[in-house]
């Protein structure tokens, strides 16, 4: 699959960008791809690329457990299966890396299949927001609205949880 603008529209990212407005993020996206049950990043680990699932199925995943070993190799951490995407969803990953002083990654993400990534570094993407204005502002409140989206779906599964907590308390 060849990455044009045309692949790249699909993104939520890029509503309302032209296709030459898209272009200029196309110079500065590469590609790597990765073999089924390979980890495409680990939760903690330093990160400074958003990423565009082109390509194939991941999961992502968070500790549920904050690890009491300094080791991190520490395999009694339960993992919670957060979310689990395809190519079709168009989702972007990474996204919290490119606003975060610390550049931690907050979740694992592994390829359930075969997947084709694309990706764009932090220093890349803020050098077109600051060179293209206009491009960086809508690019930007595009972000904002994916994220503020999943911050309201993240504050649903919380009050959700409560509720079952409160009710399992009460007995």
């Amino acid at each position: 699959m060849k990455l044009d603008e045309k692949r790249l529209q699909k993104f939520k990212i890029f509503n309302n960008l032209g296709t030459d407005e898209i272009k200029v993020f196309l110079k500065k996206i590469d590609n790597k791809s990765f073999r089924k049950n390979e980890i495409i990043m680990h939760e903690g680990d330093t990160g400074e690329t958003l990423l565009f699932l082109l390509d194939g199925e991941v999961n992502i995943t968070k500790a549920l457990t904050l690890s009491t070993n300094k080791n991190k190799d520490d395999n009694d951490l339960r993992e919670k299966e957060f979310i689990r995407v395809n190519s079709d969803h168009n989702v972007i990953i990474g996204e919290l890396s490119l606003f975060t002083d610390d550049n931690k990654r907050s979740a694992t993400v592994k390829a359930l299949t075969d997947c084709k990534i694309a990706y764009l570094n932090k220093k890349d993407f803020f050098k077109i927001c600051e060179e293209n204005p206009e491009v960086g502002y809508k690019i930007i409140n595009n972000l904002t609205k994916i994220i503020a989206q999943r911050l309201v779906d993240t504050n649903h599964q919380v009050l959700k949880l409560t509720t079952a907590f409160g009710l399992i308390v009460d007995g």
